[in-house]
């Protein structure tokens, strides 16, 4: 089992997030680009469990491949901690890539045109941006997701194979579950 080394995390706004945290599981999840529909799409569900997902012992922690200033652009309005991450830094050591098929895979299909007819509607509404033609760190990056115990294991991961490829909210929880009694 491998097992993080202790470190802050800068976010975009807020204190240094330490990772892993002493008192809680970390869910550290690798998003793609500042803007990315699908990503904001899987956000807001967690938004809308967020009390469940707290009361489970969790803390949310999203990285994006941006840079704290695209970030901003794009109002990030999350309730948890958002650290950019352009260089990628973040991403090499937990082993996290990108692929040409990220976008081709066709499970990611229908999650693109709830994305994105979503994500039109927040525009009109000016409640969001359109995303970067060329966002910081290309379009193509996969997303994970990893659940770190207070001591610092990984006591569950999942790196995505398509662009819309993380865990569920449930998921999470049931891996939340087997994650404190592990931790």
């Amino acid at each position: 089992m491998r097992v993080v080394s202790e470190r802050k995390l800068t976010p975009v706004d807020g204190p240094p997030v330490p990772v892993p945290d002493p008192d809680r599981l970390v869910h550290l999840q690798f998003r793609r680009f500042a803007g990315c529909p699908l990503c904001n799409l899987h956000v807001r569900s967690l938004v809308l469990r967020r009390a469940e997902i707290e009361a489970a012992g969790i803390r949310e922690v999203l990285v994006f491949h941006s840079s704290a200033a695209e970030l901003r652009e794009h109002g990030v309005d999350f309730p948890f901690p958002v650290i950019p991450d352009p260089d990628k830094l973040l991403y090499a050591e937990f082993g996290v890539g990108a692929s040409p098929r990220a976008l081709l895979n066709p499970r990611v299909w229908l999650p693109v045109v709830g994305a994105v007819l979503r994500g039109l509607l927040f525009v009109a509404r000016g409640k969001e941006h359109f995303p970067a033609a060329n966002p910081e760190g290309g379009r193509l990056g996969l997303p994970a997701d990893f659940l770190i115990a207070p001591g610092g294991s990984i006591v569950a991961s999942k790196r995505g194979r398509h662009a819309y490829d993380q865990w569920s909210v449930d998921e999470l929880l049931g891996h939340a579950r087997g994650g404190m009694s592990a931790g």
